[in-house]
C-alpha cells in the first residue's frame, strides 16, 4: 500500500512495509561512477551538458530488492548502462529516475573540486542542504557526507540553520561554495547547509537521497540564504528564465526529464499559464475539484464563495480561498478532510482507508482541479494506485492541511509543468 504521510514542502518518507534495506553492493561508491554514470566515464563529474542555454541533469535510482532479483537487476543495469553511455544526452533534456513513485532524486556537486551528493529537486522548499562530514546522527554516516577542507572555494559562516518538515527534521551549519547542478550549470556563490543533526526520516532505506535541492524562491528559503533558482536568475547562468519538469508514472514509460534554461517546446500550444501567488513556494489558487461531467463543487467552502461574498466570516473566506502548491517533494495529493472525504465518499471508496475495489476503476470517470482559474484533469489511473503486490487500490490523496492543497507527484505525473522564475508563472499541459 501507498501509505506515505510525508513531508509537506519536502522529501517522502516511505511506509516500513514497502522499503527494502539496501545492502553494501546495492550503494553506489561515490568515487564509482562507471557503476550509475550515465556517460559511463569514472570518476568523472562533469557529465552534463549545455546545448543552446538548457542545462541537463541526469538522475539515478538505486535498488533493494531480494538476492537474486538483485544479481539480475545488476547484469541487467550494467548491459543499459552500456548501451545508453553510447547515446548523447538530447537537446538539454537528462534522464530522470523514479524511486517507487514516491520521489525523484539526481546528483549534484558541491566545492572545488566538486563533492557528488544525491538530492531531492523539490519545488516545495528553497534550500540545499547535504550530510556534514561531522554530523552524528545515523542518517549522515548512512549517506555521502561534505567535508568543507577538501574544497579550495568554501566559505564557512557562523550562521545556523534549522528547517522542520512536514515529517523530518534537520540542522545544520551555513557556508556558500560553488554548486555544480549540471555539466556548464556552475552556481559560484551558493549558500547551502551541511547538516549537524537529521532524525530518522532521512534514514536508509526510506531516504535513498542524500540532501535536498529546493527550486523554491528565496522568500521561503530557511536562514535568510538565496534559493539556487534566485542565484541562476542573479548570476545569468539560463537562456531562458526557467525549467520544466516531467515526472513520468512507474517504470514502463522510462522514468521523467528535468530540464534548466529551456523546456520541451513541443508542449507550447498546449502550456496553459498560472500566476503564481506570492514569492515563496509554486503555489497559487484553487477555486474547484469536479467529478466528470457534474456541477457539484467538491472543493469544501468554495460554494460559499461566490452566493455569500459579502457575509462570510474572515475564518469561511479563508477556508474558500484555497492555496495549491504544485509540490515535486510530496508523493500524494494532500488537501483537507471535508473535500477529500466527499471525493473518496463520490467514487466508493472508503473515506478513511482511502481504498477502493478494483474492479469499479474502469468505470469512473475523471476529477477536474480548477487551478489558477484554469480545468486541469486527472484520469481515474492517475488518480488511483494499484499495488500489484497486495492487489488493493487506493485514492491517491490525504487528508493534512484544512487551507493548503499540496498537489504533488500522482498530479505531476499527469501534467507536464514549465515554471518560470523571473515572470513568477507555472505552465501545465497533460502529459502527451
Amino acid at each position: 500500500m501507498k501509505l506515505t504521510p510525508i513531508a509537506l514542502l519536502a522529501v517522502v518518507q516511505l511506509a516500513a512495509s514497502a522499503a527494502v534495506k539496501l545492502e553494501d553492493d546495492d550503494m553506489v561508491d561515490s568515487d564509482d561512477w562507471s557503476v550509475i554514470g550515465q556517460t559511463g566515464a569514472k570518476n568523472h563529474f562533469s557529465y552534463g551538458e549545455e546545448t543552446q542555454g538548457g542545462f541537463t541533469i541526469p538522475l539515478y535510482l538505486k535498488n533493494g530488492l531480494d538476492p537474486e532479483s538483485k544479481r539480475k537487476r545488476r547484469m541487467e543495469r550494467s548491459r543499459r548502462m552500456k548501451s545508453f553511455a553510447e547515446k548523447p544526452l538530447s537537446n538539454n533534456t537528462a534522464i530522470l529516475t523514479n524511486v517507487k513513485d514516491y520521489y525523484y532524486y539526481g546528483y549534484i556537486g558541491i566545492g572545488n573540486p566538486p563533492q557528488k551528493f544525491s538530492v531531492v529537486f523539490d519545488t516545495g522548499s528553497s534550500n540545499i542542504w547535504v550530510p556534514g562530514d561531522m554530523c552524528p546522527s545515523n542518517a549522515c554516516n548512512e549517506h555521502r557526507r561534505f567535508n568543507q577542507s577538501h574544497s579550495t572555494t568554501y566559505l564557512a559562516s557562523t550562521q545556523k540553520i534549522q528547517i522542520q518538515y512536514g515529517t523530518g527534521f534537520i540542522a545544520g551549519d551555513i557556508g556558500t561554495d560553488t554548486v555544480q547542478v549540471a555539466g556548464s550549470l556552475v552556481l559560484q556563490n551558493q549558500s547551502f547547509a551541511a547538516t549537524s543533526l537529521e532524525d530518522k526520516t532521512f534514514e536508509l532505506p526510506r531516504s535513498q537521497f542524500d540532501g535536498l535541492f529546493g527550486l523554491g524562491f528565496t522568500g521561503g528559503a530557511e536562514g535568510n540564504v538565496r534559493s539556487p533558482v534566485d542565484t541562476m536568475l542573479e548570476e545569468n547562468k539560463l537562456k531562458e528564465p526557467l525549467f520544466g519538469i516531467k515526472l513520468f508514472r512507474g517504470s514502463e514509460r522510462g522514468n521523467g526529464e528535468i530540464t534548466f534554461g529551456t523546456y520541451d517546446k513541443s508542449y507550447s500550444s498546449q502550456l496553459d499559464w498560472i500566476d503564481v501567488y506570492g514569492n515563496i513556494f509554486w503555489a497559487t489558487t484553487m477555486e474547484g475539484i469536479f467529478y466528470g461531467d457534474e456541477p457539484q463543487n467538491y472543493l469544501y467552502g468554495a460554494d460559499k464563495i461566490n452566493a455569500e461574498s459579502g457575509s462570510l466570516t474572515p475564518q469561511e473566506k479563508a477556508r474558500a480561498s484555497r492555496k495549491a502548491l504544485l509540490d515535486t517533494g510530496s508523493s500524494l495529493i494532500y488537501g483537507d478532510p471535508f473535500s477529500l472525504a466527499a471525493m473518496s465518499t463520490r467514487i466508493g471508496a472508503n473515506p478513511l482507508s482511502g481504498e477502493i475495489p478494483c474492479s469499479a476503476v474502469a468505470s469512473l470517470k475523471p476529477f477536474h482541479f480548477v487551478i489558477g482559474g484554469k480545468r486541469f484533469s486527472m484520469n481515474p489511473e492517475e488518480y488511483i494506485f494499484h499495488d500489484p503486490a497486495t492487489g488493493i487500490c487506493e485514492v491517491q490523496w490525504m487528508p493534512v492541511s484544512e487551507y493548503l492543497w499540496v498537489m504533488g507527484i500522482p498530479f505531476l505525473q499527469s501534467h507536464y509543468t514549465v515554471y518560470n522564475i523571473k515572470d513568477h508563472r507555472i505552465g501545465l499541459a497533460k502529459m502527451k
